[in-house]
């Protein structure tokens, strides 16, 4: 489901897979796999033959960079990924210690998920048989309505193809929720993969070209068929990515918002056939409907013509077996696999178990995070994160009140918007109900298959009712954070609350470098140059006066233009500063506040006292650089550049710390230095 939530971290921006020096610990409870944390700041991760002044992400992680391999089976590693590693593990604990037995139908249910997944002799002997009825589906297919029939029910197994469909608050009137569809189709990671002509981007339409041919050879084509079919596959993706807007112009919450009675559709496009496909889809009695990207869906009504039923059945084939060829058997895994490895340069697929427990938590999410936080995360590490909470929303409303390019009545109302903003921490007050859901054993594709239909009704149940501002939209073990501008919350699920972003054992320093600044990120998302869009009810409406929303768009340009100077791997690629907009401001943000923040402890008051050596000032920013320690693949590097709406690590550390006055006084930045620029150039914004 496509929701509109603003990431504080970056997400492996890859099509099928989602992708360390300290032992991690949460501090929240005994776990016999991690040990307790010995020292907060990684010492031995320094280059200490950097000047600080002159790059402080090499200063404090250089060491590590230099001697860090990637282990074959990933994309990358560092802080972050040594965290998911361990929540991994902890949900692999968790997973294969329930007894079979167990009292709790809950937990037999996610034994039985995991059960079947790892049942590859199974798996194995079966092949593709399970989806064998769902090809021939797509053969009966005879017409148009009859394709857009399958496309519905497809749709509602969480299958998507050609209709991107999904329930959420109405921006324009956020306490309702309104029926919403987006664009979709494609098989590459973005549309500009099919217009690019560079080798790297011509090596990853090969790659995918040959994946497309190898699924169809293993589904009973002929070698010249598979390569025929391929051709009508990526022919069809590429007139529909014609019409998919840019990364950059997804950005735009007001073009993304347009509004369409279901009659007016039906005029405008009758081989979509909304009303049909609206009762198909189970919300029959819907009126009005938000189309986010319209243009897409024009082309789409056009080529439901122009393309040839046999060609879509084609299409939709490819479609389905991609869907679920990592639940078949091992030929199918490989295939999709030998594609991602040149999206990623991952070398070495993943262990099932992790696998495994990665698709557990998409599909069962809280019923597994309920176990998660009852072994792994307790009251008084919630009680310490709401405090941080408190104190980062102190230290932004005193910036505020200081802000010289903003109006006193929008402060006003900026105010007014922080204060709203709702805090969910650790995990829900409430938990889901999985019990439609039905697994079997010995039959993985028919357990997924329940669970996927499971997840699309439980949002589609919320079609036309009030908007329910207790909904979790990451499971508990998510090792990630959100802000979410339509009910103007921020998220902190339990899995990111740990080492060494959070832990209750730590100094302030850590937390308010580490997860301190990723709450004023957060907060700040609330006031990116999307998230001012909505008012603190989650309404897209205007809440700034003219002369203040033009003094903004002056520093979100400057903003703009100093990451578009950032390269990556070599001089010719640069970061996106439009792409990277929102996150580059947030992170601005989520420095200052979380830094103002500290500033009230005791711990910063006491500027002379050291622990390794640092002030209590220095160890803040050493945790904050550190908690972005991390060393990806050139591809990954690629692709995110291309994709990813955060800039790279690197940058996400000296970009804001260049503009903070702080940091200059710290680590003695000065005229020469290269992180240095004269107080008149340095940006600052909230």
């Amino acid at each position: 489901m496509k929701r509109k939530i603003f990431y504080a971290l970056p997400l492996a921006a890859v099509l099928f897979f989602t992708a360390c020096n300290n032992v991690e610990n949460s501090g929240t409870a005994t776990d016999s796999t991690l040990q307790k944390q010995a020292s907060f700041i990684d010492l031995s991760a320094m280059d200490t033959t950097v000047n600080p002044a002159d790059d402080f992400f090499r200063f404090t992680n250089g060491r590590w960079m230099d001697s860090a391999v990637i282990p074959d089976d990933k994309i990358g590693i560092g802080a972050f990924e040594k965290l998911r590693d361990n929540t991994l593990e902890r949900m692999k604990n968790i997973l294969e210690n329930i007894k079979t037995d167990s009292k709790d139908s809950t937990e037999n249910l996610i034994a039985a998920f995991y059960t079947a997944g790892m049942d590859t002799a199974t798996i194995e002997k079966l092949s593709y048989e399970p989806i064998k009825p769902l090809l021939a589906s797509i053969d009966s297919i005879k017409d148009i309505p009859s394709l857009m029939k399958y496309v519905a029910a497809e749709t509602k197994r969480m299958n998507k193809s050609i209709v991107g469909f999904y329930v959420g608050p109405d921006d324009k009137n956020s306490s309702m929720n309104i029926a919403s569809f987006y664009q979709t189709g494609l098989g590459l990671p973005d549309r500009d993969y099919y217009f690019r002509t560079d080798s790297a981007t011509q090596k990853i339409q090969e790659a995918y070209k040959n994946y497309l041919a190898e699924i169809f050879k293993l589904t009973g084509n002929l070698e010249a068929d598979a390569k025929k079919n391929t051709e009508i596959v990526y022919n069809i993706e590429k007139q529909l990515a014609q019409q998919h807007r840019t990364r950059v112009e997804l950005r735009d919450p007001q073009k993304n918002y347009n509004k369409f009675t279901v009659a007016e559709l039906a005029g405008k496009q009758p081989n979509i056939a909304w009303k049909t496909l609206l009762a198909d889809l189970g919300a029959a009695n819907v009126d009005s409907v938000v189309i986010g990207q319209p243009a897409y869906y024009t082309k789409l009504n056009t080529l439901l013509q122009t393309v040839s039923i046999p060609e879509w059945k084609t299409y939709l084939k490819a479609k389905a077996v991609n869907r679920y060829a990592n639940i078949l058997s091992t030929p199918f895994v490989n295939a999709q696999f030998n594609y991602t490895k040149t999206l990623t340069g991952q070398k070495v697929l993943k262990p099932r178990w992790e696998r495994i427990s990665s698709m557990t938590d998409d599909y069962l999410g809280e019923a597994l995070g309920k176990l998660y936080v009852n072994k792994y995360f307790n009251q008084d590490a919630k009680n310490r994160m709401l405090t941080l909470v408190d104190n980062l929303g102190k230290a932004f409303s005193a910036r505020i009140d200081k802000l010289d390019w903003m109006s006193d009545s929008t402060k006003v109302t900026a105010k007014e918007k922080l204060g709203t903003i709702i805090n969910k921490i650790g995990f829900p007050d409430k938990w889901r109900d999985y019990s439609a859901v039905k697994i079997r054993k010995d039959n993985f594709y028919t357990s997924l298959i329940s669970a996927a239909e499971n997840e699309y009704n439980y949002n589609l149940s919320h079609l036309g009712k009030p908007v329910d501002k207790t909904l979790w939209h990451m499971t508990p073990p998510t090792v990630n954070a959100y802000y979410n501008p339509s009910i103007n919350e921020i998220v902190f699920p339990a899995g990111i609350l740990q080492f060494p972003f959070f832990d209750p054992e730590a100094d302030d320093a850590i937390n308010y470098g580490g997860i301190g600044m990723v709450i004023g990120h957060e907060m700040t998302h609330g006031f990116d140059d999307q998230g001012s869009q909505f008012d603190k009810d989650g309404n897209l409406k205007n809440w700034w006066t003219a002369q203040d929303r033009q003094k903004f768009q002056t520093k979100v340009e400057q903003i703009q233009k100093m990451y578009d100077g950032f390269t990556v791997l070599d001089s010719s690629m640069h970061v996106n500063g439009k792409l990277t907009t929102g996150e580059n401001i947030a992170d601005f943000g989520g420095v200052a506040i979380a830094y103002d923040a500290f500033q009230l402890t005791e711990q910063a008051k006491d500027s002379a006292k050291k622990i390794d050596g640092f002030t209590p000032n220095q160890r803040f920013f050493l945790s904050l650089a550190q908690i972005w320690k991390s060393k990806y693949k050139d591809e990954v590097i690629r692709q995110r550049i291309n994709t990813d709406p955060h800039s790279p690590a690197h940058w996400r550390v000296l970009g804001p710390l260049m503009n903070f006055d702080p940091f200059y006084t710290a680590f003695n930045v000065q005229p020469g230095n290269k992180m240095y620029l004269a107080p008149e150039k340095r940006i600052k914004i909230w």
